[in-house]
Order: C-alpha cells, then sequence, then structure tokens
C-alpha cells in the first residue's frame, strides 16, 4: 500500500509539469549557469580571431565562417553596454540555451503510459544533463562558433521534427534551407544532418517518405560540397534532388501528396548558401582580419575548402583507427565529473561518475526505445555522427595528450585537444542520461525531482574545472597580449609564433584599440602566398613578387630587412623559437616579454645566455606581471595553454634572476619558453 502511494504520489507531483515547461525551466537554469562561469574577457585559441573579426567584420581563418561572424557582429551591436568580448561571449552562452530548449523535440515524450503527464520531467533532466557535459560548456562560456552550430543543429532538428510529424512540405523545405546554412556557418552542423533527413522523412508512427528522404539526402551531399567547395559533389547532390520525384513514384506509390517540390530545394538551397558570398564582398574592402583575402572567386573556393591546411583524406589513417576511437573514449571520460580530475590523466573519482553516466544513458535510451521508437532512432543516428561519424570523417592525428609510450616520439599530434568536435554525440548520450535519471527514479518509486537532480549533477561535477572566470586563467590571454604589445617600440613589426601570441594581440588592437601601431607578423602563416601578400599590400615589408626576395633568403629575413629600410624597430616575442630568431638578426636585448633588435654599442647588462637585458624595462615589466598574478596559480587542466603562457609572462623575473652553474649552457629562452 505505501509503494502505491509512492507511486500516485510521484505520478501526481509529475503531472503538473508539461514538455514545454520542463525545456523552458531548464534552459533557465543552464543560462544562470554559463552566465555565472561565463569568461569575462578574451580566451585563448580561436576567441580573439572570432571577436576581432565581428568588430572589424572580417574575415577569421577558412573556412571564413561568415554566417558566424555577421550574426556575432550583429548581436555585439544590440548589446553595446556590454564590454565587447563580454557581449560576443554571452552569444555563445544564448546559443547552446537555445540548442537545449529545442532538445525538448527528441525527447518530449516519457514512457507510454505516462505520456502527455510527466513528459517536463524527463525533458528537464535530458536537457540539464547535456548541458552540463563539459565540452558543451566550455563551449558555451567563450566566443566559439561550436556553440552556434549547436544552435543551428537545435533549429534544424526541431523543424525536422514538426515536418515529418506534420507530413508538411513547407517545414520540410525549411529542413533543407537550414541544412545548407551549416556552409557559411560551420561544417560541424552538417553531422546532424543525416539526423534531421530521418526526422523530416518520418512521421509520428514510423512511416517514411522516401521521396522526401532521397531528395534531402541531395539536399545534404550538395551542402557538404558547397562546405568543401567540391564541385562535383554539389552537382551529385543537385541532380539526386531533381531525380527524387520520378525515382520516388516509381519505386513508392503511397507518397504523400504535401512533398517538397524539386526546384523549390534547389532555390532555398542556393538562397542559404549565398551567404557565403559575404566573404567575397568584404574581402574586396581589406578589413583589418582578412585571412585568405577570398577577394578572387578562386580565392573564396580555396578559403572555404580550407586549402590552406593539410586537411586528411579518409585513408590511409592519420594513426591507427584503434588509438583514434580510444582517443574519443579519453574526451568522453571528461564529459560527467572533470572537476575530479581535471587533467588528461585518468583518476577513479572522475571514471567512476563516467560508469555511472554511461549506465544512466543505456537506462534512458533503453526506455526511449520502447517509449518513442522514431525519436529514438533519431538519437541514436545523432549519437553515432557524433561520435564514430565523426573519428572516421576527420581522421585526427593523435591528441597532444594520447598515444604516449604507443606512437613514436616524433609522431606529428593534433595541436589542441579536440574534444570538440565531438560534442554532439557527448550532448546526445547526455539527453539519454538524463532522461535515464529520471526513469530510474520512477522504477524506484521516488519524485522525479530526484532523478533530474542527479541528471543534473555534471552542472556540479565539471565546476571548477570549466568555469572561466578562475584566476589567473580568466586574464591571462589579455595579461599576454598586453605584455608583447606595450613592451614593444614604437611602430614595431613584432614576430610571434603562432595563434595564442597572435589572436589576443587581434583583439587588443581591434576592440580595445591598442597599440596599433605595431605590426604583428604570425611566423607560421608566412607559408600561406595571400599573408605574404597582405605584409606586401598594406606593410610593405615585401616586394610584391615572391621571386623579388632573393634565392635562399628566408622570408622571415627578407621581413625583417625591409623593416629596417623602413626604419622600424624588429621585434620577436620570446615565445619564438631561436632558429626563427637568429634569422631575424643577431644582436638582441630584452624588453620584457620581447627581444628587439639592438644595434648600438650600449648593449646593457648581458646575461650568461650571450643576451642583453634591458635591466630597467625588464624590471619593470616583472613587477607589472607580479602585480597581476601575484601567488596565483592555473588550476589543472586539459589545456596546457594557462601553464604555457605563465611560463611567457614569468620571463621577466627569471631572466632577473642569478644564474646557477647547471644552467650557464642553457638559453635564456628555455627558461622563459615550457614550449
Amino acid at each position: 500500500m505505501r509503494n502505491s502511494l509512492a507511486s500516485r504520489r510521484a505520478r501526481s507531483g509529475a503531472a503538473r509539469l508539461g514538455a514545454e515547461h520542463g525545456a523552458w525551466i531548464a534552459g533557465a537554469v543552464l543560462l544562470v549557469v554559463y552566465l555565472v562561469t561565463l569568461a569575462p574577457d578574451v580566451t585563448f585559441w580561436d576567441a580573439g580571431e572570432f571577436i576581432a573579426s565581428a568588430r572589424s567584420l572580417g574575415i577569421p581563418h577558412p573556412p571564413g565562417t561568415p554566417l558566424f561572424i555577421l550574426l556575432l557582429a550583429a548581436w555585439a551591436r544590440l548589446f553595446a553596454f556590454l564590454p565587447y568580448g563580454v557581449a560576443c561571449n554571452l552569444f555563445s552562452a544564448v546559443c547552446t540555451v537555445t540548442a537545449a530548449v529545442l532538445a525538448a523535440a527528441l525527447v518530449r515524450s516519457g514512457p507510454r503510459l505516462e505520456r502527455g503527464r510527466n513528459d517536463g520531467w524527463y525533458v528537464m533532466g535530458a536537457i540539464l544533463c547535456a548541458g552540463g557535459m563539459s565540452t558543451v560548456r566550455l563551449n558555451a562560456t567563450e566566443t566559439e562558433v561550436y556553440a552556434a552550430s549547436m544552435a543551428l543543429v537545435g533549429i534544424t532538428l526541431a523543424v525536422a521534427d514538426r515536418a515529418g510529424r506534420s507530413a508538411s512540405a513547407r517545414w520540410r523545405v525549411l529542413t533543407a534551407y537550414l541544412i545548407v546554412l551549416a556552409a557559411p556557418l560551420h561544417l560541424s552542423a552538417l553531422v546532424a544532418a543525416p539526423v534531421a533527413v530521418y526526422l523530416a522523412a518520418s512521421s509520428e508512427d514510423g512511416l517514411v517518405d522516401w521521396q522526401t528522404a532521397l531528395a534531402l539526402t541531395g539536399v545534404t551531399i550538395a551542402a557538404i560540397g558547397g562546405g568543401r567547395a567540391s564541385l562535383v559533389l554539389g552537382l551529385v547532390g543537385v541532380v539526386i534532388v531533381i531525380a527524387s520525384a520520378p525515382l520516388a513514384g516509381q519505386m513508392w506509390r503511397s507518397i504523400p501528396r504535401q512533398t517538397p517540390g524539386a526546384m523549390r530545394l534547389v532555390f532555398v538551397s542556393l538562397v542559404a548558401a549565398s551567404a557565403v558570398l559575404v566573404l567575397l564582398v568584404r574581402a574586396r574592402h581589406d578589413p583589418a582580419i582578412n585571412q585568405g583575402n577570398p577577394s578572387t572567386a578562386a580565392s573564396l573556393l580555396e578559403v572555404i575548402g580550407r586549402r590552406q591546411y593539410d586537411v586528411p583524406g579518409l585513408w590511409p589513417r592519420s594513426a591507427p583507427l584503434w588509438l583514434q576511437l580510444a582517443n574519443w573514449f579519453e574526451y568522453a571520460d571528461w564529459q560527467a565529473a572533470l572537476s575530479l580530475g581535471p587533467t588528461p590523466v585518468a583518476t577513479l573519482g572522475r571514471t567512476a561518475f563516467t560508469i555511472v553516466f554511461v549506465g544512466l544513458g543505456l537506462i534512458g535510451a533503453s526506455a526511449q526505445r520502447g517509449a518513442d521508437p522514431r525519436r529514438w532512432r533519431a538519437l541514436l543516428l545523432l549519437f553515432a555522427c557524433g561520435s564514430i561519424g565523426v573519428v572516421l570523417y576527420l581522421n585526427m592525428r593523435a591528441s597532444p595528450s594520447f598515444g604516449w609510450g604507443i606512437l613514436p616520439a616524433n609522431a606529428t599530434r593534433e595541436a589542441r585537444e579536440r574534444d570538440y568536435f565531438f560534442v554532439l554525440g557527448f550532448w546526445a548520450w547526455g539527453l539519454w542520461a538524463g532522461y535515464g535519471a529520471v526513469i530510474l527514479a520512477q522504477r524506484l518509486r521516488v519524485r522525479p525531482v530526484f532523478g533530474v537532480l542527479v541528471a543534473a549533477l555534471p552542472l556540479a561535477l565539471n565546476w571548477t574545472a570549466v568555469t572561466r572566470r578562475h584566476q589567473p586563467e580568466a586574464s591571462l590571454p589579455r595579461w599576454l597580449g598586453e605584455a608583447l604589445l606595450q613592451a614593444s617600440p614604437r611602430n614595431a613589426v613584432l614576430f610571434v609564433e603562432g595563434d595564442n601570441d597572435t589572436y589576443p594581440l587581434w583583439f587588443l588592437q581591434q576592440v580595445d584599440s591598442l597599440r596599433r601601431d605595431v605590426t604583428v607578423v604570425t611566423v607560421p602563416l608566412l607559408g600561406a602566398r595571400w599573408y605574404n601578400a597582405e605584409l606586401a599590400r598594406r606593410h610593405h615589408l615585401l616586394p610584391d613578387r615572391e621571386a623579388d626576395i632573393g634565392a635562399g633568403i628566408p622570408v622571415t629575413a627578407a621581413i625583417a630587412g625591409r623593416a629596417r629600410d623602413l626604419g622600424r624597430p624588429v621585434a620577436a616575442s620570446v615565445s619564438l623559437d631561436e632558429q626563427t630568431r637568429n634569422h631575424l638578426g643577431h644582436d638582441w636585448r630584452l624588453w620584457g616579454l620581447v627581444y628587439v633588435e639592438d644595434r648600438s654599442s650600449d648593449s646593457g647588462q648581458t646575461s650568461a645566455h650571450g643576451i642583453a637585458i634591458d635591466t630597467a624595462t625588464t624590471r619593470a615589466w616583472a613587477r607589472r606581471i607580479d602585480g597581476w598574478i601575484g601567488e596565483r596559480r592555473v588550476r589543472g587542466s586539459i589545456d596546457s595553454m594557462d601553464d604555457y603562457a605563465l611560463g611567457l609572462l614569468e620571463c621577466p623575473r627569471l631572466s632577473l634572476l642569478p644564474q646557477r652553474t647547471s644552467a650557464q649552457s642553457d638559453s635564456l629562452a628555455s627558461l622563459c619558453n615550457h614550449r
């Protein structure tokens, strides 16, 4: 009798929460969580470039993401009362919450006996758990295109679900439009395209409209062709769309009358894809950020197709397939309880909670299969495409933290951890795990709110590892950028090593108008013709023709020589390797965080490393940086960039210390730059 009473109470409590209400409540909770942990400024990696591109309406690295930059720029204007970087970070939070609320379309049905009465609890548990996954939260709290991509996925799947349930041609055409929007936004959204095709072509009872399925498959192939600048794939997709009606009519006679016409699909696809032309228009205005300079049809295709990069094919594999799959499992172990082991090294507590949420996901998947086979198939497809599908398609090298002792010591690795590529797969499993937590509460005959609390555990278990407000990490990108720009002489040509000592500088120059007199030269980009042409066109640091550089002269040496001819100081970040710095010049004086070419006879105090140190300037920078950082140290993290940046910022202090005998043979760079 007590069990019966508890069961009735649980059902009674659940009956007061519908699916829509559950989705909005969960979305509001996630928004608060994301705002509390939102980055207060620019972050490392691509965020600085994206924010600077939005400010200048420019073109970030290939594929250019024109729709993302337009949306980001418009959003930041709406929130002009906020600091520009914060407004852009907020855009990612709202995008992720949008996707979360719309995820109700995938999990809105509870067990058949309870359907329509307590769907809100299942929806709330699923949304909170999925939104709490560490990779989802990290994307949601900085300016990152993958958050906008997730929003597009959420909108597309919600529209596709409506299209399938209503069998409406208009909703199916809108689905096609949204699928193709991935090309100008970011191709990662196409990971969910097969799910959208299935939902839009299937009715509530599971019957499939094969004409729509074939037509939308053609649209997806055309979108992939557009995103990869492949004329062949684009034409194949269009042919499939056009041929879908007569082929389907011959093979399946009972086709619903409301099917989208081929010409309508082609037309809306072209309209969606036309957003890439923004790149062509803006490049001809040569904005401050103009990567790839897609000012001609040929260069536009190069940018869209990412031909600047060495993009691997499906075969041969960049690393053994089993290792690529194992690398995914490493990333999966970071999702539910990263604070219990915030580094790549697995811990007992973190892995224990991973196993718990794997179990909850299995419970949720099994329960949804019985309750709602159509949405279960959609979520299964999303998980498969977002995990093993991404592994097979991207064919990535081993991550920086994986495969040691197995791969050769000199094996080429990814530049950073790539867990964000798999975010849709982790999100899908989180939806199942949250759903399963409420199912488990129901089976244990307790109130569903307890299941929701269990589903929301990742929000707490990931908190300290993913919050972007912890110091000094929250300010390291700005401090590093300011130290590099402010320490450079007036009108300097500053050579830097890569993304993380480039993008914060671009952010400060474009958003804060800080030291725009300094020309930042990113050495790894010097292999790209468009970049050399930009240095020649804007700054006259290279001849117009590459042949005029001179045989056997490194491009870096040619730029440094032209800078001297123009009377501009040559400077190099302490992150730059010694060989490259020697190409620029041989007489250097350390000014804080930059080496400045010194051709005067008075070289100041010379250290045991043979590099002159401007002691007054360097001591001033050491004091300033010590005031910023104090005794604080960075947390353990899956990303080593914070430790690396802190090592660079400690360079002024270390360079002033008396050198121990054991370190006499080391270079100053080895003390400052823990590469």
